[in-house]
């Protein structure tokens, strides 16, 4: 009896694991196509690989528009993780610790951008920026106005509201768990409020903080129609330079900044693991 016990524990164990090893392996088998089909040395974009060359990539680096996409997709995506860090985490104190009353509607206001679709939330900004436009226009301030439809500001606002809630679930989780009382212990040993916040707090909602803004620097890179309603003349995020050039081009070009969009991904998750480190968010 103990030993067929023992049989279907260990058979359940395996389907459990077989059935999530599947499934992982169904969610990275689309990652694993576009590398190989990156390195296809043939002249169109097919799969499996007519033969393996670098070939694309060297295509990839020696093009102006794409390379200008690229530098400016991670310079808008470090802006927006700066920004909605700091808010987000703002915003998460507010609503955990001080916040009462309104609390719950705070919360699904602030979260109000991950229920809707993107597209509605760009045609929103957008709507509002015309209107923005209109209202300082009449006033005679045409200038202040034009500073958030379809400019730089405009799209960096637009990448924040998106990306902010992510800090804020990130950050208020960490707040919830919180012990209280290791707060209280610093403040009865004479440290201020501030000393306790930069000593006690900070360090332990640390990794909080870290995977909110990790999420928004991917999230901020990959926007596709935020950037693509919000984007001023000239302005060409890396998603948005991709798509124009399938549009008439097939060749692996296509896989390689793709493949560099992983690798970028990738390389931010190490580099945050091994600088500020997130061993903490390991379960």
């Amino acid at each position: 009896m103990r030993a067929a016990a023992v049989l279907r524990k260990r058979l359940g164990r395996g389907l459990y694991l077989g059935l999530v090893g599947f499934v992982y392996a169904f969610l990275l088998l689309p990652l694993v196509i576009v590398v190989l089909a990156s390195l296809n040395a043939g002249e169109y974009l097919t799969f499996p690989p007519e033969g393996f060359s670098l070939r694309w990539y060297v295509s990839f680096f020696n093009s102006d528009p794409f390379i200008d996409s690229l530098v400016f997709s991670l310079w808008l995506a470090f802006l927006c993780m700066i920004i909605a860090t700091l808010l987000g985490s703002m915003v998460a104190l507010y609503v955990v610790r001080f916040a009462r009353k309104w609390r719950d509607q705070l919360r699904l206001f602030i979260l109000m951008p991950l229920l809707l679709p993107e597209i509605l939330t760009a045609i929103a900004l957008l709507f509002f920026y015309y209107r923005i436009e209109t209202v300082l226009g009449g006033l005679g301030l045409e200038g202040v106005g034009g500073a958030f439809h379809k400019t730089f500001l405009g799209l960096l606002i637009g990448h924040v509201l998106v990306t902010l809630p992510f800090v804020f679930l990130g950050l208020s989780a960490s707040l919830y768990n919180f012990d209280l009382s290791l707060e209280e212990a610093a403040r009865s040993l004479g440290a201020d409020k501030y000393t306790t916040f930069r000593r006690i707090t900070l360090p332990i909602v640390k990794p909080g903080i870290i995977a909110g803004a990790l999420l928004s620097f991917i999230i901020s890179f990959d926007l596709f129609n935020i950037s693509l309603l919000l984007k001023a003349t000239g302005i060409v995020t890396l998603p948005i330079q991709l798509f124009d050039y399938v549009r008439f081009e097939f060749d692996p070009t296509a896989a390689a900044v793709s493949t560099v969009s992983i690798v970028i991904t990738v390389i931010a998750i190490v580099l945050t693991e091994k600088l500020v480190g997130l061993r903490s968010l390991r379960f």
